[in-house]
């Protein structure tokens, strides 16, 4: 299946979860055996050049992909959660967004690991750079950030500083 193919099993929801924001919904692509199939494939090859021993997937949709390929390289994997969802000793960091504060956590010793990290999508980057500090601050490193969709117009690579892999870009919106 061609990236084109399983770019037309996302869904684009206008005004959603506020108006004027055009959601990226991969609920089709997921519940599709051979879109999902092939976006993890595909995901899976753009890791080839990266070293990591876990793979950290962001709340919440990240932990689709991260799962999949996890099980698909023989790694572990590691959740990045919203505060309060994780329990025992936690590492937490909190970031700024547009409408007010939030905070990542972690409960998985890091120091010393080497990281690929995981989520859905990539838009201005608040989450996925908070996850890159969570990671950091927790000890690990993190090699390599890796999105099925990355929203190129709202320049989020710029604050993450690590390498990017993506699979769907789109330019302008």
């Amino acid at each position: 299946m061609e990236i084109s193919e399983i770019e037309s099993f996302i869904n684009k929801i206008p005004d959603h979860p506020k108006p004027g924001i055009l959601f990226y919904d991969v609920s089709s692509l997921i519940s599709h055996k051979d879109a999902f199939k092939a976006s993890i494939d595909l995901l899976t090859e753009l890791t080839k050049n990266y070293d990591f021993e876990l793979i950290a997937a962001i709340d919440a949709r990240g932990f689709i992909f991260a799962s999949a390929i996890a099980y698909k390289l023989e790694k572990g994997i590691v959740m990045v959660r919203k505060e309060g969802k994780l329990p025992g000793k936690k590492i937490s960091y909190e970031y700024k967004l547009e409408y007010g504060n939030d905070t990542l956590e972690v409960n998985i010793d890091l120091r010393s690991k080497k990281i690929l990290l995981v989520d859905d999508l990539l838009a201005t980057g608040g989450t996925a750079n908070a996850a890159v500090r969570l990671i950091e601050k927790s000890g690990g490193l993190v090699t390599c950030f890796l999105s099925l969709i990355e929203l190129d117009f709202l320049n989020g690579r710029k604050k993450l500083g690590v390498p990017i892999e993506t699979l769907i870009n789109y330019y302008n919106d």
